[in-house]
């Protein structure tokens, strides 16, 4: 059973502490109270609050005095003054030292309740932060990789089995998904990890170019070159290559690269003397390898030689429940690059960054996070930030969705499951996390509608469910 939001209401008056008391029960909340700012901080020094609402003028301890204590404490409990129509200039004071609303008395009850409840609402997020934070620190972190969407754990696990072995590994995975990192954690779990770690991005290069950089050359080996170059290959003797994009490079450098696999030893450019090496290759694309080989651009053999360990790393628009922790992770990263002190991000803006698709996947979102920090000029990194750092929201339309690289079949079966998940976060958007009244809404029958979001990994958290 959810535990009740606990508030404590300070005022040396009777009567209005004792209607505040009752229309904050009524509403649901557990209520403490104290007549004094004294025992009101004591009271706070031993318990915990979701919120405080003080009136100004108090006996012993007013309420800017009160907030001033709290800060000097360390105590970030939102603050709600009260005050009288005559001294709302103290309220701004407090609100400009660090309280959170004020009220104006004769108090408006509706208003009260109001204000209370957007201040709990802060008060759990920060708390989620704190928890999110650690837990980024904690479980949901292999070597700086986030994820506790169930499909990171799987390969995480799968790293620690692989990574003791020399098998050959193929990443997999959508272009800004983190497989250089996956790579590195290969490497670093590794018995070669204090061996070089060389990595080569072989979209980057032409095909003469690329054999030299894997392979080397001799000199007069073509125009241009003036000495001997030892490639990548020797220069990764003893430790892990990462050929970055593999499924970019040509047929006769495919030819090459079969030979490494199978035989270990390899010939530099334009020369003769043949070089045996010790290297773990660990192999990535982005691209549907196997459609490839059906249609003659990639050979058969080398393909299975590759896809001896396969990894297939998830786009984040199937992670989303890792979306927060990332971004956390992000703007921790980037308060310190940047020197700034941003404390966290608005729930509209989480909920924003939640249900876009992110055809940049990992390396997108970071962007809008570094972005955001540099933009933001107060302490929480708010709606408006976020959107205007995320210039082509790809909730307006479906042409980030077209790939001609995946089968027809596959291609068509993402479109519906997007489509379902980004239907079905709207609609929970609009009902504030009411499950019910979603299904009631799509026509879904409730089973139907919670299956839908287990198996796109909706959670209520993700729409602020009280």
């Amino acid at each position: 059973m959810k535990q009740k939001a606990h508030i404590l209401v300070i005022d040396d008056e009777p009567a209005i502490l004792k209607v505040m008391e009752g229309n904050l029960r009524k509403a649901g909340y557990r209520v403490s109270t104290a007549d004094d700012g004294l025992i009101a901080l004591e009271k706070i020094k031993h318990e915990t609050y979701d919120t405080i609402v003080a009136d100004y003028l108090m006996p012993h301890l007013n309420g800017l005095q009160l907030i001033e204590q709290l800060k000097n404490l360390h105590i970030d409990t939102p603050v709600i003054v009260v005050t009288a129509h005559g001294s709302i200039e103290h309220a701004v004071q407090a609100m400009d030292i660090g309280a959170m609303s004020y009220l104006t008395k004769p108090i408006n009850y509706d208003e009260l309740l109001s204000v209370v409840a957007k201040a709990v609402e802060q008060q759990r997020l920060r708390r989620e932060v704190k928890e999110l934070r650690a837990r980024v620190k904690e479980e949901v972190t292999f070597d700086n990789i986030i994820g506790k969407n169930e499909k990171m754990q799987a390969i995480f696990e799968l790293i620690r089995d692989v990574a003791e072995t020399d098998a050959t590994v193929l990443i997999r995975g959508e272009t800004g998904t983190g497989k250089e990192l996956i790579a590195r954690a290969l490497h670093h779990h590794s018995p070669f990890k204090n061996e070089a770690f060389v990595r080569v991005n072989c979209a980057a290069l032409t095909e003469t170019l690329l054999e030299s950089e894997l392979f080397g050359h001799e000199k007069g080996a073509f125009t241009g070159a003036y000495s001997r170059r030892i490639g990548r290959f020797e220069q990764a003797d003893g430790g892990t290559i990462f050929l970055d994009e593999v499924g970019d490079i040509s047929l006769s450098t495919q030819s090459k690269l079969l030979r490494v696999l199978q035989e270990k030893e390899f010939e530099r450019v334009g020369g003769n003397q043949t070089i045996t090496v010790n290297v773990r290759i660990i192999a990535a694309t982005n691209r549907e390898l196997e459609a490839d080989v059906a249609e003659g651009r990639f050979r058969e053999d080398l393909f299975y030689r590759l896809n001896v360990i396969p990894i297939e790393l998830p786009p984040l628009r199937e992670r989303i429940d890792d979306i927060p922790l990332l971004v956390f992770h992000f703007l921790e990263r980037y308060n310190q690059r940047f020197k700034k002190k941003i404390n966290g991000i608005s729930p509209e803006a989480v909920q924003f960054l939640i249900s876009q698709d992110w055809p940049g996947n990992i390396r997108q979102l970071q962007n809008v996070i570094e972005r955001a920090v540099i933009k933001e000029k107060t302490d929480e990194i708010s709606y408006q930030t976020i959107s205007s750092c995320l210039k082509q929201p790809t909730m307006s339309g479906y042409q980030y969705f077209i790939n001609e690289n995946i089968p027809f079949t596959k291609l068509k079966q993402e479109l519906i499951e997007k489509f379902e998940r980004e239907y079905i976060s709207r609609l929970l958007v609009k009902h504030k996390g009411n499950i019910s009244a979603a299904a009631r809404a799509a026509g879904i029958h409730y089973k139907n509608f919670c299956e839908k979001m287990k198996r796109y990994q909706i959670t209520k958290w993700d729409y602020r469910e009280e």
